[in-house]
């Protein structure tokens, strides 16, 4: 019965509408929203902020739940010759995953038709790493597992972009208790600079740098 009450209560609308300013991609600025696992009646909270980086953080709750993100929306989409994200972010050791997707609001349930597009973020607690994303080496995903699709990720289409800390990786396997958590435990990502990757550009997919 609780976890129906807490489904009920959950709302994201006031969540979009609460979202905070912080960072900017393609000169557009960028504002974040909280989607946790309260959507689905889970118990785990997400808490972010800015000052001069974006800082996402909270308590995950394994009762009934294992998932908080943010995401914000990316208004227009990206110029057709993107082909990828450079983020430069300080974690705690866990690993996050890195979302994109058209926008479409039906995240969870039987009328979403369109993926959320994945990969994993690895950190190193405490240390300041920049890691590449090509659009290329991303995982399309429903419903919080991988799928088979033959779309292709077009860089205008991208209407949102998110960040998440979840009990599976984007290849659908568990995220290991050493990079996740168990139980009830906080996480801290900090996100300095999220800037676009275009076509020529001396980049590899999924390559970190420490610095």
């Amino acid at each position: 019965m609780g976890q129906i009450l807490r489904i009920m209560a959950y709302d994201r609308a006031a969540n979009e509408r609460n979202a905070i300013q912080g960072l900017k991609l393609v000169d557009k600025p960028l504002h974040w929203y909280r989607l946790d696992d309260g959507v689905m009646g889970g118990q785990s909270e997400t808490l972010h902020s800015y000052d001069s980086v974006l800082n996402f953080s909270g308590q995950i709750n394994c009762n009934g739940g294992g998932f908080t993100s943010i995401r914000s929306a990316i208004p227009g989409g990206l110029p057709s010759d993107t082909t990828g994200v450079r983020v430069t972010y300080v974690g705690d050791g866990k690993t996050y995953k890195v979302l994109f997707s058209d926008g479409n609001k039906s995240a969870f349930g039987p009328s979403r038709r369109s993926p959320s597009w994945q990969t994993d973020l690895p950190t190193k607690e405490g240390i300041e790493e920049t890691a590449t994303i090509l659009f290329e080496s991303l995982i399309p995903s429903l419903q919080g597992g991988p799928i088979n699709s033959d779309t292709k990720l077009d860089p205008p289409q991208i209407q949102e972009m998110g960040f998440m800390l979840s009990l599976k990786l984007s290849s659908g396997k568990p995220n290991p208790v050493e990079t996740y958590g168990s139980g009830i435990f906080p996480f801290s990502l900090k996100i300095k600079h999220i800037e676009p990757v275009s076509a020529g550009s001396d980049c590899n997919a999924q390559s970190s740098t420490t610095s």
